[in-house]
């Protein structure tokens, strides 16, 4: 008999607990031997608790050491903070692989596999966000503060350039915008080309790209890229 696997379950809002669901039904067919710990975050958890991520979701996960999450409702320009980004910070899940690959052949974009590798933990999307009155007006401006360290930087560089080694990738493109970012994204790219010139060139062709260029690119010939390496809020973006 196979030994159960346990999990945490986290169906998650809106279309959350019906592609859950699904995701459950094929994995069932494949007789995957889960023992789910169903838990809640977001919305659910509001509702239920008060807190968008609860206590004993955090400690099953902590637990379990896995988890299978739908999607959390986050709310647009006020309300609590993103339940995604408090559990990435929780558990330094700095690394965030979204791949695109044509399951259907014959379509417009036909015979397309390649990698986006986001970093999750720094960059504009971490959230570090204020507002400065002046005058009557409390939202007279309002400011972000991104933040991109040397150490995270490697560390997910890091993790795709192994990552494309050991996949057989044969191009790794690092997406900036360090000619008008050139302190928060400048460090991101200065980085990877110092690493790929200490550590990894000749293991595979490293590209550099604008991210909006990447962007049309991606639409008009995707199949140009292998895999994409970025930071936070591009990875999230573009993939």
């Amino acid at each position: 008999m196979t030994t159960p696997i346990p999990a945490t379950l986290i169906p998650g809002d809106g279309i959350g607990p019906e592609i859950v669901d699904a995701t459950l039904a094929a994995l069932d067919a494949l007789e995957a031997p889960f023992a789910w710990d169903r838990q809640i975050a977001g919305l659910g958890g509001v509702t239920a608790s008060g807190d968008p991520l609860p206590a004993a979701t955090l400690d099953s996960i902590r637990k379990t050491r896995l988890a299978l999450k739908g999607p959390l409702e986050t709310p647009s320009g006020g309300g609590y903070r993103s339940s995604n980004v408090r559990l990435r910070e929780e558990f330094q899940l700095y690394a965030n692989l979204r791949p695109a690959l044509t399951i259907i052949p014959g379509g417009r974009f036909d015979k397309i596999d390649l990698m986006v590798v986001r970093e999750n933990l720094e960059g504009l999307y971490i959230g570090h966000e204020h507002y400065v009155r002046i005058d009557g007006d409390p939202h007279a401006v309002g400011m972000a503060t991104g933040i991109n360290t040397r150490q995270g930087c490697r560390r997910i560089l890091e993790y795709a350039f192994e990552t494309a080694i050991a996949t057989g990738r044969k191009k790794v493109t690092l997406v900036h915008k360090a000619n008008i970012m050139k302190v928060l994204t400048g460090l991101f790219l200065e980085t990877g080309l110092q690493m790929y010139e200490e550590k990894y060139k000749g293991k595979f062709e490293l590209d550099t790209i604008i991210v909006d260029a990447c962007a049309m690119k991606l639409v008009l010939n995707p199949w140009q890229f292998d895999m994409l390496v970025t930071t936070n809020l591009f990875g999230d973006i573009l993939s």
